[in-house]
């Protein structure tokens, strides 16, 4: 009987509530059910992520999340990715999570627009470290973290970000609880109560786009550790909610708090497909450490600058975007056009495409604090404009389009109708080791780079999970 059969069994006999059928994924997907390719893929996320966690330990606020983390919990058994540190295993989850996506540099699942690696691969990392779990059983775990997140995201049709939550926090809670569940040994009735638990748990808040705040670095980690909390207690007896996705105060009529916005809602996609469509292929890495809003925008941008001889003679530019994301990437422009931090910056379609055009390129180091105050750079942001795109397939993709008039009144224009690392567009297997390679340069030598890519690698052939991912500590 494969995965989908299974599904499809428990649906019919139990009326099909989402959370039983999740679980019962949870519960029984076994490792060969899931194909070679997306096996490989999911450890090429893992990859990814842990990459950019070694690259956040350069900045500030990692140290400080870690030294607050250790007053609390102290020391444990649990490795930190990129620092010489352990930490108990729901502190590791949460300082991992932060890690992963302290430089906006994640993976995302475009349609469900979340962030599932930088919750999913905390948490399975610290159950993995506390069931003493084969690599194997990580990897499984890990996809179906990752499979029951996107399909939960997909659900909102965008509609969290329209009211301030942000849906890795709120989505990814529950992939973790799943995944972390899973590994933990908990059977589908306790899954469906670890479920109903973390119902109370979600949460991220958008507010820090107001002033560059450090809160959406943190939602990842909570999330990752919040779902072992969930898992745990479910595992002991613990009675959760019975209806957290489509109860009267469930997860979506209670966030979205609007009639016309839960009416968005489409609950089938949490399950549809479950087992044999599988969204970790769907799943973007990306090519730039901004918003992945921004990304069509900047390559579209990047494109145009090698067709201008004089960036600073540039008298004007329009950037189309979907009017889904204007709040989060265009809006209040006063703020975008001055960013006051990196992650100001991360968030602002308008400097983005001002530093692309003005630099040439989009890496970190048109994020450092020299770039935000850069004169020409500034100067260009102020000549920005955006509209929306109406011919955008957003939440399918992240379009982009960028015109731009000249100083002797003539227009070019780009449009990047799909973003690179979409389904459709996806960075390929050797690019995301290339992506890792550079980052983890940024704090360690050749000879554990290589060391480290072969462990995550390799993962799925590892007896001890943890015992491999050791190399990733610093």
């Amino acid at each position: 009987m494969n995965i989908q059969t299974k599904i499809n069994a428990r649906r019919a006999t139990s009326g099909g509530p989402i959370q039983e059928v999740l679980a019962s994924f949870a519960a029984t997907l076994k490792h060969d059910e899931i194909p070679a390719t997306v096996r490989v893929r999911a450890m090429h996320h893992m990859l990814d992520a842990a990459g950019i966690a070694l690259a956040s330990t350069r900045y500030d606020f990692a140290h400080k999340t870690l030294a607050g983390l250790r007053a609390l919990g102290g020391d444990g058994d649990v490795p930190v990715f990129g620092m010489p540190a352990a930490l108990p295993m729901r502190d590791a989850a949460t300082m991992n999570g932060f890690l992963c996506h302290g430089l906006d540099y994640d993976d995302t699942h475009i349609a469900g627009i979340v962030h599932p690696t930088a919750s999913v691969l905390p948490a399975v990392v610290s159950a993995a470290a506390y069931t003493g779990a084969t690599g194997r059983e990580m990897v499984t775990a890990y996809v179906i973290g990752v499979e029951c997140a996107a399909r939960l995201g997909m659900c909102a049709k965008s509609q969290f970000h329209q009211v301030g939550f942000h849906p890795t926090g709120m989505i990814g809670i529950f992939g973790c609880t799943l995944a972390a569940g899973r590994l933990m040994g908990l059977n589908a009735r306790q899954l469906q109560h670890a479920q109903g638990l973390a119902l109370s748990m979600a949460s991220g808040s958008m507010e820090f786009l107001e002033d560059g705040a450090w809160n959406k670095r943190f939602h990842p980690g909570w999330a990752a550790s919040a779902g072992i909390t969930a898992a745990a207690l479910a595992k002991e007896g613990f009675v959760g909610a019975t209806a957290p996705y489509d109860g009267r105060f469930g997860l979506f009529n209670s966030y979205l708090g609007c009639s016309e916005r839960t009416k968005a809602v489409d609950l089938t996609l949490a399950t549809a497909g479950l087992g044999s469509t599988w969204e970790l292929l769907a799943t973007a890495i990306k090519p730039y450490p901004t918003c992945h809003f921004t990304h069509a925008a900047i390559d579209a941008a990047l494109i145009l600058r090698e067709q201008i001889a004089d960036v600073a003679g540039i008298q004007s530019i329009t950037v189309r975007v979907p009017e889904g994301v204007h709040k989060t990437i265009c809006e209040p422009e006063s703020n975008k056009k001055r960013p006051k931090n990196d992650y100001d910056a991360k968030f602002s379609v308008q400097f983005l495409v001002a530093a692309a055009l003005v630099r040439g390129q989009l890496t970190l180091a048109e994020l450092e604090p020299e770039t935000l105050t850069d004169r020409d750079i500034l100067a260009l942001t102020e000549k920005v404009a955006f509209a929306d795109d109406p011919e955008s397939p957003f939440p399918a993709a992240y379009s982009g389009e960028v015109a731009i008039t000249l100083a002797d009144g003539q227009t070019i224009a780009h449009r990047e109708h799909i973003n690179r690392g979409a389904a459709d567009r996806p960075l390929s297997n050797d690019e995301i080791v290339a992506k890792f390679r550079d980052n983890a340069a940024m704090l360690v030598n050749e000879d554990i780079i290589d060391r480290q890519q072969d462990a995550m690698l390799m993962l799925d052939e590892t007896e001890n999970a943890l015992e491999a991912l050791w190399v990733f500590s610093g």
